[in-house]
């Protein structure tokens, strides 16, 4: 049989079996089919956020209760949450810290556009974490790239921002682009929204050193926007000496290094950051930082503190302030906020923890690991701390392209499927799994068990 055709048998078979997931998802789930339905005529896109919209079961289950690493369903299916919010509930959850220290501030007040003395001591912890010795607090990681960017363009008058293909930064708008076929457009079909990207946007290959060094050439690009390896993309490793190369780039030509440790703050209690030893000028958080509470945070360094210092001095005591910056927003570091980030820091992503959820992560890569290679299966599987994620190719991409060549996506849209059948939730853009301190070995086994009948049903059906 020739590839093409073996190819295209494949896909039709996995289209079948895919089929199948979803009929047996909806016979099993009539409770959350029904309120699916239900939202459809009160929500733009059938539920609170559009993002609810891409499981593979052709519908969200709905919550009714989560403890630690598992969800309940209104249908009382129960689950093992891998996907954690996509690190939103990297905290596990309801954690006691958490929900402790927000009910001891709810009962004192949820947002007053005043600081709390818990403010003092989170201030304190992100600079002994991150190193970095300024903060400012947002209601999302998006919020604070905006702010990080702001002050980045503030400081060196230059209009651009870098990007690598394949990212994900939030709603940034300069972050929308991608290299496909050697063109440089805007992903997933997202509207332009009125901004000439070019004018505000770079975009080269992760990992590309020589395309990173005549990006940066022209003396045009305010800061680089990265995350320390790529996540959202399939997660793609950063190649030995490139973070080196890419920080000696950055100061050579004035340009702003920004890195983004929303997901890559699995690696450990400072982030891929600390744990490497990198030294951005400024260093974006968010997602798990608060527990799950609404939350984003940005640090710069003395130097990027003291250039924008020039331009909006600090506070004079005896001139009331106006300049607001462009950054932030009402709620942007209430009590409620405060208080739940400081029982995360201090209470739940401590060392020992971390310890516990990298273990765990080993275990499940491991476990993947032997399947694929006692079934001599092109896959492969990239563990980075408290985080794993298995792919259909047989190495780990260098970058964004090499994703797009090789990703299957009717494979894991179906893996994914299966997997909510049977009892195990991931998050539904990628097959990454992500460990709370609540996850257990045993629950790391049942994935490792469904994901070994998985294969065995694409063996049964004939796909290769």
């Amino acid at each position: 049989m020739t590839l093409a055709a073996r190819t295209d048998r494949n896909t039709a078979t996995i289209a079948e079996l895919l089929d199948r997931e979803q009929e047996r998802f909806l016979l099993t789930h009539p409770r959350s089919a029904e309120a699916w339905e239900e939202g459809q005529r009160h929500f733009l896109y059938g539920g609170p956020s559009h993002w609810m919209r891409r499981w593979a079961g052709g519908f969200p289950v709905y919550a009714a209760e989560a403890k630690g690493a598992h969800i309940r369903d209104i249908d009382g299916h129960d689950y093992v949450d891998f996907a954690l919010g996509d690190t939103g509930g990297m905290c596990g959850h309801a954690p006691k810290a958490v929900t402790r220290a927000a009910l001891k501030q709810l009962q004192n007040g949820t947002t007053m556009m005043l600081p709390t003395e818990d403010s003092l001591w989170v201030g304190a912890e992100l600079s002994r974490r991150f190193g970095l010795p300024y903060w400012t607090l947002t209601t999302s990681a998006t919020d604070a790239n905006r702010g990080a960017i702001r002050i980045a363009r503030m400081i060196t008058g230059r209009p651009k921002v870098l990007v690598f293909s394949g990212c994900y930064h939030g709603g940034v708008e300069e972050a929308h682009v991608e290299i496909r076929d050697g063109k440089v457009g805007l992903r997933n079909m997202i509207h332009p929204n009125g901004v000439d990207h070019s004018t505000v946007s770079r975009v080269v290959e992760f990992n590309d050193v020589q395309a990173l060094e005549q990006a940066l050439s022209a003396g045009d690009v305010a800061c680089v926007l990265t995350e320390p390896l790529m996540t959202n993309f399939g997660m793609i490793p950063v190649a030995d000496g490139f973070h080196a190369a890419l920080r000696e780039i950055t100061r050579r030509t004035g340009t702003v290094l920004i890195i983004d440790e929303t997901h890559t703050i699995s690696s450990g209690p400072g982030g891929y950051t600390s744990q490497h030893g990198l030294e951005p000028d400024m260093l974006v958080a968010g997602k798990a930082i608060a527990g799950g509470i609404p939350a984003g945070v940005f640090g710069v360094s003395q130097e990027i503190a003291e250039r924008l210092w020039t331009i909006v001095p600090k506070v004079n005591p005896r001139v009331r302030q106006s300049a607001h910056l462009g950054i932030g927003g009402t709620l942007a570091g209430n009590a409620l906020t405060v208080a739940t980030m400081r029982a995360v820091l201090e209470e739940i992503l401590t060392p020992a923890n971390f310890e516990l959820m990298a273990a765990n992560a080993t275990r499940l890569a491991e476990g993947a690991r032997n399947i694929i290679k006692a079934r001599e299966l092109p896959w492969h599987v990239t563990q980075i701390g408290a985080r794993a994620e298995i792919m259909f190719m047989p190495k780990p991409p260098r970058n964004g392209a090499e994703v797009i060549a090789s990703r299957r996506g009717d494979l894991e849209t179906l893996l994914h499927a299966y997997y909510m059948n049977e009892g195990i939730l991931v998050t539904p853009f990628h097959t990454m799994f992500l460990m709370c301190p609540a996850t257990t070995a045993e629950q790391v086994d049942r994935h490792t068990e469904v994901f070994g009948r998985f294969v065995d049903l694409l063996a049964d059906a004939g796909v290769s």
